[in-house]
């Protein structure tokens, strides 16, 4: 009979188990820290019902030497049992901690160790991004060379072109829209937002003042977190909004653009136009965050 497969199927089957381990890791070792925590807390207050009898038997044996008065019961031999005692107590009591100090300090252990992998695997993933970010920006920048930059903007942010023709006027211009979000930050602030409004003039003036009080306080904090922002707007929170945003350079010629910008004039400044000019009320936000901005900051 070959087994070869057998033993092939259960060393797949545990490599996949010990891999699973090692993802969940750092929640195991959490968990059986706080409880570990719980369990030393319960074992010293355990112990410590003990150390009155173990003290009132040390003080009794104190005693005893103390008061003891043979003639051949020097005082060196006096203070030999009484140190004889103070060691003896001592053990005792560690005997009786033992249980406790030995689960804290593996609780201790496992929550460290919970941290430090924790640790590792947030540097590994902001390095990972780090470089695609990099990548992505020099391949853009690579297109727009070959292209243009119009044709990068199309391709970048998946433009169409569609005619509109005024009601009024009866003109015909064309007019480029935005399919989906121009990049994994857009937000499209449309009706569904509590902030919208439907006179257009008042959407105009909050994105204006909601941007420059973000940049103000860039400045007066020295960075700024994309979910911030999105509280602002009064948008729902993402988890790249928790790490990535901007970092206030006082420097020139960093890598920090050292200003916020909605980007309504950026991915598509058709559209952009036409919301400042009143014939659009919603318009996609995108904006230019600097990266994750932990190693920056």
């Amino acid at each position: 009979m070959n087994l070869k497969p057998i033993m092939n199927a259960v060393t797949s089957r545990t490599s996949r188990q010990v891999l699973k381990v090692r993802k969940h890791s750092p929640v195991l070792l959490f968990t059986a820290g706080v409880v570990g925590v719980v369990t030393a807390a319960v074992l010293a207050s355990r112990a410590t019902l003990k150390l009155d009898d173990i003290l009132l038997d040390a003080q009794e044996d104190l005693d005893k030497v103390r008061e003891a008065e043979l003639i051949s019961y020097t005082d060196e031999m006096r203070q030999r049992d009484q140190v004889i005692i103070y060691v003896r107590t001592g053990m005792r009591i560690a005997r009786v901690y033992a249980p406790a100090v030995g689960v804290g300090v593996l609780s201790i252990l496992a929550l460290t160790g919970s941290h430090v992998i924790l640790t590792k695997r947030n540097a590994a993933m902001a390095a990972a991004y780090a470089v695609l970010d990099r990548g992505f920006r020099e391949y853009r920048a690579r297109v727009e060379e070959a292209y243009g930059s119009d044709r990068e903007r199309e391709l970048r942010y998946g433009l169409s072109d569609r005619e509109v023709i005024d009601s009024e006027t009866g003109e015909v211009t064309t007019v480029y829209d935005i399919k989906t979000g121009s990049s994994i930050y857009a937000r499209l602030f449309d009706e569904t937002n509590q902030n919208w409004n439907k006179e257009h003039h008042y959407n105009q003036f909050f994105l204006a003042s909601q941007q420059q009080y973000c940049n103000d306080k860039l400045r007066a904090q020295g960075h700024l977190f994309l979910n911030e922002v999105y509280d602002m707007l009064g948008m729902e929170r993402s988890k790249e909004g928790a790490i990535v945003g901007w970092v206030w350079n006082d420097c020139d010629g960093g890598p920090e653009n050292n200003y916020v910008d909605f980007g309504i004039f950026v991915g598509n400044r058709e559209m952009g136009m036409r919301f400042a000019r009143g014939y659009e009320r919603s318009i996609w936000l995108d904006f230019n965050v600097d990266g994750i901005i932990y190693d920056k900051i």
